[in-house]
């Protein structure tokens, strides 16, 4: 019990002190003609997980389909811009049932704020977005109690394809959004 105890503590500390991050996965998206871009999500082991499928309407208005490693639909994301630049995300599952909502701002340095709430209005946590010179973006993801979880990265290739990196503090969970 005291070598369990010595053990627990031990990874507390990794975590809380951010000591470490973990590879939690990777994806990889590209844009096809017609403008509907596809998202491939993989672990660390390069495993593929799932995929993500967006397009655009004629208002303005992002729809993401969500599916897993078997091509099943496990849920959707509907995504859409106001006046002022704010975007508002809505999450639900496979049944339509909305499981949660993003709402994004974009400073005046171009840094994106994202404001994440359950299906109930509760926070779950936030997220901050920055692109550097060379174009690549940065985000990192907090808690609801403002501690970092992880961050993700990432780059547009010459080919136009879009790879993200994703660590978290956690080598037992995820930080992906959705």
């Amino acid at each position: 019990m005291k070598k369990f105890s010595m053990v627990l503590m031990a990874i507390t500390f990794a975590i809380v002190a951010n000591a470490q991050s973990y590879n939690v996965g990777t994806s990889t998206s590209s844009t096809d003609y017609f403008g509907r871009t596809t998202t491939t999500h993989r672990n660390q082991y390069g495993q593929t997980t799932g995929t993500s499928t967006s397009s655009t309407d004629y208002f303005g208005r992002t729809t993401t389909t969500h599916r897993d490693s078997y091509g099943n639909t496990i849920g959707t994301s509907t995504s859409s811009t106001d006046y002022f630049g704010n975007t508002t995300t809505t999450h639900r599952d496979r049944y339509g049932n909305t499981t949660g909502t993003d709402k994004s701002s974009t400073d005046y340095f171009g840094n994106t704020n994202t404001r994440y709430t359950d299906s109930y209005g509760r926070s779950t946590g936030s997220s901050s977005t920055s692109t550097d010179y060379f174009g690549r973006t940065t985000t990192t993801y907090r808690d609801r109690n403002g501690q970092t979880q992880g961050t993700s990265t990432s780059s547009t290739d010459y080919f136009g394809t879009r790879h993200t990196q994703q660590r978290s503090n956690n080598s037992n969970t995820t930080i992906w959004t959705w």
